[in-house]
């Protein structure tokens, strides 16, 4: 790496959808490269199976984002690898190891100032996903369009000289049953984790980052890598907070970009 890292106590990252031609790996495999922490949650949908399973799509930059997960095990990050809808069946392999990789369906995590946290993917509270597996598959080909519509509309943003900008998410929540969606899978999700006695939960898969206190309990999403290039971080300090990478990425290009030189005066200016 050409930069040092910005160390962290804990990262959460899902909803990377590799195997698809959605998934931002550019953006990730950088969020990777600037960012270290002692322990990263892979909190599901990193591999798209479904997707995977009706045509093979796999690049060498998402195996590049496989490569960059091994050499940080190597180098004494611990992962743990919580499956989701999308990488179901490695939830037949829980308690294993992969690499150094540890997967478990759900874990619990408990931060630098004592709070315990239920990490999980979040889909056994979808209904959709629970009880209409044909609608969640329907839905899956209708978010596959949105996405392909997404990548050509900032394909034309880049010609312009615009920055990426996420017009699936954007759209998302414009729609009424899609904000109320929302609400009701960090409702359930916080009642699962004050059902438990736990201070917390921190899921994925609805592909909204947020951080936010239900009646005393503590709701965080880290978002995905196809929309909103987003992840969750741990300071040491036990504070929680979301990363926005395509903003961070932004950021870094305004400084670097070089200075343009002073304009010569012409002699009308003299």
């Amino acid at each position: 790496m050409t930069q040092q890292a910005a160390q962290y106590r804990t990262i959460w990252i899902s909803d990377v959808h590799l195997g698809t031609r959605g998934c931002k790996a550019e953006f990730l495999l950088d969020f990777l490269r600037r960012n270290d922490a002692d322990t990263i949650y892979l909190a599901g949908d990193i591999v798209d199976g479904w997707r995977l399973r009706r045509s093979w799509y796999w690049p060498q930059s998402h195996n590049d984002i496989v490569q960059e997960m091994l050499r940080k095990v190597r180098a004494g990050t611990r992962i743990i690898y919580v499956p989701g809808n999308h990488d179901e069946w490695l939830r037949e392999y829980a308690n294993s190891r992969f690499g150094g990789v540890e997967v478990t369906t759900e874990a619990v995590h408990v931060t630098a100032d004592g709070r315990r946290l239920l990490v999980m993917h979040g889909d056994w509270f979808d209904l959709i996903v629970k009880h209409a597996r044909w609608l969640a598959v329907l839905g899956d080909h209708a978010y596959t369009l949105a996405l392909w519509i997404n990548n050509h509309f900032n394909r034309v943003r880049r010609l312009c000289g615009y920055d990426y900008w996420s017009l699936s998410a954007f759209l998302k929540l414009k729609v009424k049953n899609a904000v109320q969606y929302i609400g009701s899978f960090a409702t359930a999700l916080a009642e699962e984790a004050r059902r438990r006695g736990l201070d917390g939960v921190i899921c994925g898969h609805i592909h909204h980052a947020e951080i936010r206190d239900m009646n005393g309990v503590l709701y965080c999403n880290d978002g995905d890598w196809v929309e909103s290039c987003t992840a969750l971080v741990e300071h040491f300090d036990g504070r929680l907070a979301i990363i926005n990478w395509a903003e961070r990425r932004r950021l870094f290009d305004l400084l670097a970009a070089p200075k343009a030189a002073p304009r010569p005066l012409v002699a009308a200016e003299l």
